[in-house]
Parts: C-alpha cells; sequence; structure tokens
C-alpha cells in the first residue's frame, strides 16, 4: 500500500426522517477539537430544517406512540447494541469534543451505553409507577395511566456531548414520544454520529431528528412551534431558556427548564431517577362502572 494515501474525511450530516440531508441553506460551519484544530464541517441547519425536522417527528408520533412498551424497549436495547458495536468511534469522538484522554472517554462512552440500557429497561415499567387504579366512592373502576405529551424539542447539553445527550434522548422516546434534538454548538460530531446509529437499529425514521447548528437561531423557531407539544431547556443558557419559556407559552407547551446544583454544571454521571421519564407524560384517567353480584351490594 502506498505511504502517500489520502485519507477519506468524514461527512457529517442532520438526522431528519431517517434519512441524512444536508442543511436545506447549504450552510456548514467549523468544529475542533479543545485545542482549536480542526476536525469537520458540520452542517449548520436553518429555520426551514427545523420546520422540516417537526414534520418528521410528528408523522412518526402515531406508530411510536402506539407500539408497546416491551416493543420500545427491545427496540433502544437494539441502539444500545448498535452502540456497543461502534464504541471507539465514540471514544474518539467524545475525546476530540470534551478534551478527555482515551481512557477517560471510553469511561463517558461506556455510561452513555449503560444508560440508554438502563432507560430501555424501564420503557414497560414506568406505567406502574406513575399510573395505577385510584380508590373512589362508588361502584366504579377509576385508573389512571401515563401517555406521551407528543413532540418534543430537546436542547442537548452544550458540554457533555455524548452522556448528556443520551440522558436527554432516551428518557424522550422511551416513553413513546418523538423528538427534535438541537445538538451541543461546539460538540456536535457524537450528536450527529447518533443518528448513524439510530438509522441502522429497528427504530423508526422520525421518532428521533438530530440537528446542528447555533442553538438559539434553531430553537427559537421550535419554541414557537404549534405543532411541538414540549421543550427541554438543559442546553440553553439563563438568557435564551427565558425567551424559549416565553415563545413555549403561545401553545401552553410543558417546559422543562433544570437548574444546575447550586449554580455549577449538571452531574451526568449521577442516578438520573425517574424524573426525565415523566417529564413529557400526560395522565389520562378513565372511569367504568363496575357491575353489582347478587343482592348483597359486592361487585367486581
Amino acid at each position: 500500500m502506498s505511504d502517500n494515501r489520502l485519507s477519506v474525511f468524514k461527512t457529517y450530516k442532520l438526522y431528519v426522517g431517517g434519512k441524512f440531508p444536508r442543511s436545506e441553506s447549504g450552510r456548514v460551519y467549523e468544529v475542533t477539537d479543545s485545542k482549536g484544530k480542526w476536525l469537520a464541517n458540520a452542517p449548520q441547519s436553518s429555520r426551514k430544517d427545523a420546520r422540516d425536522a417537526v414534520v418528521a417527528a410528528r408523522k412518526a408520533f402515531g406508530g411510536w406512540s402506539g407500539a408497546t412498551a416491551y416493543n420500545r424497549g427491545q427496540i433502544l436495547y437494539r441502539v444500545a447494541e448498535m452502540l456497543e458495536g461502534r464504541k471507539d468511534q465514540f471514544v474518539r469522538e467524545v475525546a476530540d469534543a470534551e478534551g478527555l484522554s482515551k481512557s477517560k472517554a471510553a469511561a463517558v462512552v461506556d455510561a452513555a451505553i449503560d444508560r440508554w440500557v438502563w432507560y430501555a429497561g424501564w420503557t414497560d415499567k414506568i406505567g406502574q409507577i406513575v399510573g395505577g387504579a385510584n380508590p373512589v366512592a362508588g361502584p366504579f373502576f377509576n385508573l389512571s395511566t401515563p401517555e406521551p405529551t407528543g413532540v418534543v424539542t430537546v436542547l442537548a447539553p452544550q458540554e457533555s456531548s455524548f452522556l448528556g445527550l443520551v440522558s436527554v434522548i432516551a428518557p424522550v422516546i422511551a416513553t413513546g414520544n418523538t423528538t427534535v434534538v438541537i445538538a451541543s454548538a461546539d460538540s456536535p460530531l457524537p450528536a450527529l454520529s447518533l443518528g448513524e446509529v439510530l438509522a441502522t437499529s429497528d427504530l423508526p425514521g422520525g421518532v428521533v431528528n438530530i440537528l446542528s447548528g447555533k442553538t438559539a437561531e434553531i430553537a427559537a423557531p421550535l419554541a414557537s412551534h404549534q405543532d411541538v407539544n414540549a421543550i427541554d431547556l438543559t442546553g440553553a443558557d439563563a438568557a435564551l431558556a427565558k425567551e424559549l419559556e416565553i415563545a413555549a407559552a403561545d401553545n401552553l407547551k410543558r417546559v422543562l427548564r433544570p437548574q444546575p446544583v447550586d449554580g455549577g454544571a449538571a452531574d451526568w454521571t449521577a442516578d438520573p431517577g425517574t424524573h426525565r421519564l415523566t417529564a413529557f407524560l400526560e395522565t389520562k384517567t378513565v372511569w367504568h362502572p363496575t357491575g353489582a353480584l347478587g343482592v348483597s351490594g359486592s361487585s367486581y
């Protein structure tokens, strides 16, 4: 083999509706590592890309929310399998993005894969935690069950390009929502590579849509979009979060605005609990009359 062989540079694209479009604007921006070295050109998404992603997410919502929780868990576990097979690639990308050694980046990637498996296991259990039969004064069954909110816009964490990313995407889709994800502006490559994993798993196209670019530019039209049901402001600074909350109020979006502990950054290695699983769930309560059994008045 020739020593003068040129490397094949990777072309990163958006992930929308199960496909890999370039930004409709044709714009790209340079992505560098922690030392300023050029890594790749990433698509700079436009408002039109954001709207297209919402259309894709809405189209996928019926099938995904209607799937059984067990089936969603199987699909999420398959994604974890695919991540495991491409671990080396993500270790390189996380090391470059976050300025970590290969060993520390490997630990982060392992934690991210484990986190994905953890949420996969919750798909058919969360309903037992937040739903149930309610005691009522009358001959009725009164049952509360959780249902997904709908299309959720997620602003991924800016600093944690992979573990934080997985930690905000997995719980949204585990509970039957579909999502439009805005990747970390400075470190979007792990997120764009995640799109390639999702495309080769069993996850239906449109369930997760991944955009890269300027967070504020993409988030503004999504926060005011009438067909977006909820927004997670994890990756927004205080000023942007306030603007997006105001925009989101127009159609009564559900808003998750995490507060850093003691003014510090979020600890993505901590036990995530179930609060992100329940953040984008609605509760449906159904009343059903019971039947009387004989003159004793007992019922079933």
